[in-house]
């Protein structure tokens, strides 16, 4: 290999990490908007409606489960990218090496 190919394939696992970084990142902070906006809503209900607590808890509990599954799916896909990073097959059949 060349010395400009290390240094391309280098830069192509840095800019995978700063991007699965960002992508980790933002996911995190769905995650806690989400949960911030289940609970505000769900206090809010209570307030309005004090006997529908049972029916407002398992609703915001099932709610809450299904938002927690975006974060693991986009860890899921961090992992792939950092692990086995698609682009970097690519470039070495671009290149030819």
């Amino acid at each position: 290999m060349s010395a400009e190919m290390i240094a391309a394939l280098s830069t192509i696992y840095a800019y995978t990490a700063i991007g699965v970084g960002v992508i980790l990142a933002g996911a995190g902070i769905g995650s806690t908007l989400g949960w911030g906006l289940i609970c505000a809503k769900y206090l809010e209900g209570i307030a309005r409606q004090p006997e529908m607590k049972p029916q407002l808890m398992g609703q915001m509990l099932f709610t809450g489960g299904l938002m927690e599954a975006f974060p693991m799916i986009v860890l899921g896909l961090s992992m792939w990218f950092v692990t086995a990073n698609p682009f970097i097959s690519a470039f070495k059949t671009a290149v030819g090496g």
